[in-house]
């Protein structure tokens, strides 16, 4: 019998487990994963970055758990010897228009209690000497790191403190019974006091399985990015993103140097037809059955079909997405990208068409669902397994 079963083993996932030993150093817990090494998902597919929790709403789970979370990772990383940078980003406005946008979302920085600073253009060329703008916001909490280290130490953690790690396990069947849990997969049976869904791309169906229905679905965007030619590898020193485009819920195509010191570029969000699927061949008619005759989707379709297609466009044309890049970076030219790594964002969406904005956990009586954890979950994902944990053992102490 276990204290606690954990269904995925991403980065969510693995620091609840984590955050479990620390409030019961004896707990028994057990995590079970489908794939055959952790972190195979949204994590390993990260963008690498320490987010501080700009953009987030005052008061919501992301702009509180980012903002603790940004220092718990960098604790982390200095305490396990993961390498790690600080460099700090800047948040541009390429033209007048922009200027507005990034007022308010320097205010919305303010009372998240971060430490940022408005610079002038002069200012903004003495971090970025190549970039287009004529005003930035400078957040220097910002951080870069490879989520996929953090998580294998994670797990290398967890086993050392007694918790198993389960992989190429992929949970069938779960009974919420009234003093224990019963979670099953094709070769294995596992009885516990409680069990915790943090299955991320995945984490409705799991809900699901467990006859928890709600009016939520995971809705899968694939980001795409280029890499920029290392010769060009000069234009950007650090994070430049552009000023968020308020009518559409990303970020934008933004410049990130990676913690090995390669430069990404991107993403843009186009609907992904599986689940996992990191190539624009990849599809799966079940997970494609399954948005198209979702209500929310056509909802949001229609409420976002202008911005949906410029997405497209971009994804499908290369020339188009330079000209994209250009308005911040005016040197890069097509022949600079060279071929990227593309990520899943597991994006819940409610029926009505509404995108979960915020991180969306529910409860039961013995589980609990994390059912809307994309970025910054990577960034906020000790304080959100806290949160989990505490809330866990607050309602039902073991």
């Amino acid at each position: 019998m276990y204290d606690y079963v954990i269904v995925g083993g991403g980065i969510v996932g693995l620091s609840t487990a984590l955050a479990i030993y620390e409030l019961h150093p004896n707990a028994k817990v057990a995590i079970i994963e489908k794939e055959n090494k952790v972190a195979s998902h949204q994590t390993g597919h990260n963008s690498g970055v320490i987010h501080s929790g700009i953009y987030y709403k005052p008061g919501s789970y992301k702009a509180q758990l980012a903002k603790k979370g940004n220092q718990a990772m960098i604790m982390f990383c200095q305490k396990y010897d993961i390498p790690y940078e600080v460099c700090g980003k800047v948040i541009v406005a390429s033209d007048e228009h922009e200027r507005e946008e990034l007022e308010k979302l320097f205010q919305r920085g303010l009372k998240n209690g971060l430490n940022i600073r408005k610079i002038s253009k002069e200012e903004l060329h003495e971090f970025e000497p190549y970039v287009n703008g004529i005003e930035a916001i400078h957040v220097p909490s910002t951080g870069i790191v490879n989520f996929r280290l953090v998580s294998e130490r994670m797990a290398d953690l967890i086993l050392e403190k007694g918790g198993e790690i389960f992989l190429n396990e992929k949970v069938e069947v779960i009974h919420e019974k009234k003093q224990e849990v019963i979670v099953e997969t094709a070769n294995k049976t596992f009885q516990s006091r409680f069990f915790i869904n943090c299955a991320g791309l995945n984490s409705d169906r799991i809900a699901k399985i467990a006859n928890l229905y709600t009016d939520v679905k995971i809705v899968p965007f694939r980001g795409e990015y280029y890499m920029l030619n290392p010769q060009k590898s000069y234009l950007v020193k650090n994070l430049i993103y552009p000023v968020p485009n308020p009518n559409f819920p990303f970020l934008g195509v933004h410049f990130t140097r990676m913690i090995d010191g390669s430069i990404d570029i991107g993403p843009n969000a186009v609907l992904s037809l599986k689940r996992e699927g990191y190539k624009k061949s990849d599809a799966n008619m079940k997970d494609l059955f399954e948005v198209l005759t979702f209500p929310g989707f056509w909802k949001l379709a229609g409420q976002y079909m202008k911005e949906g297609l410029e997405e497209m466009i971009r994804s499908m044309s290369k020339k188009k997405f330079v000209e994209n890049v250009q308005k911040l970076m005016p040197d890069i030219t097509e022949e600079d990208l060279l071929p990227g790594p593309s990520g899943v964002r597991a994006q819940a969406l409610s029926k009505d068409g509404a995108l979960i904005d915020d991180f969306y956990i529910v409860p039961t009586k013995r589980s609990i669902h994390v059912l809307n954890a994309p970025s910054p979950a990577a960034t906020a994902s000790i304080e959100i397994g806290r949160t989990i944990a505490k809330q866990m053992i607050q309602r039902q102490p073991i």
